[in-house]
């Protein structure tokens, strides 16, 4: 028999209403939503990690990553699988979606692994904690925030076209001052990106979504905040790494 708008479920020692349950629904998927944005988000930490190490531990490798030719085809992979990346991931499969996905963690591992060998491994491990502490606060605050963060966002990825800028501008001047201030900048503003990115990924969330659009919108979500957890990471471990001795 249906249930009509004031029918009522029957839950022992007390009793839900229709909207109730349907919202306490709602509530349970949104979470296991959220929790496989972050686990892959984690599983493409962890995989950059693991890149980073191997590309260190061979030092002819490393040199090629530093010195040669390959640093800028890293480079302007990962931007451009940046830009190519969301299409791939809203438009494909899920295989397509995740391939994309482990190919960008896997080249921005190469590229960062030369700092497994210029600073210690206390400050990369230290670098990593304060990013891992800054990323979940703003995240949560993003999570469970009632403003609506659209315009500060739109702002704050406007001013990540003005840093790409200046990195490329800086790369031939070598200005150390500009060098340490976007150091200070850089991660403030993906910190505040990381809020607005979980707002977003949160509102893309509907229960009637089909088992492969759910899953390619969380492994999106996941490419998203993967991009801003390595971008405060890597600068903050230049403000505050402590170079090798030896």
């Amino acid at each position: 028999m249906a249930l009509g708008p004031n029918r009522r479920f029957d839950l022992g020692a007390g009793t839900m209403s229709v909207p109730q349950a349907e919202a306490a629904r709602i509530d349970v998927g949104l979470r296991e939503y959220m929790l496989r944005v972050y686990n892959y988000m984690a599983l493409g930490v962890a995989l950059t990690g693991v890149i980073a190490m191997l590309v260190a531990s061979n030092p002819a490798v490393a040199q090629a990553v530093v010195g040669g030719p390959f640093v800028w085809v890293l480079f302007i992979g990962i931007l451009g699988m940046g830009f190519i990346a969301p299409r791939i991931m809203t438009t494909g499969s899920v295989v397509a979606a995740q391939s994309c996905f482990w190919i960008y963690a896997a080249m921005w591992g190469a590229l960062i692994a030369p700092y497994f060998l210029f600073y210690t491994q206390a400050s990369i491990a230290r670098a990593f904690f304060v990013t891992a502490a800054a990323f979940a606060g703003m995240s949560l605050f993003g999570y469970t925030t009632k403003k609506d963060l659209t315009a500060v966002g739109r702002f704050l990825v406007m001013a990540t076209f003005g840093i790409l800028i200046a990195l490329v501008v800086n790369i031939f001047v070598q200005s150390t001052g500009l060098h340490l201030l976007m150091s200070i900048v850089v991660p403030v503003i993906f910190a505040g990106l990381t809020a607005y990115e979980t707002q977003q990924i949160k509102a893309w969330y509907y229960e009637s979504d089909a088992g492969d659009v759910a899953h390619k919108k969380a492994i999106f979500g996941a490419f998203m905040l993967y991009g801003s957890f390595v971008t405060m990471f890597i600068w903050i471990l230049q403000l505050f790494g402590v170079a090798r001795s030896n």
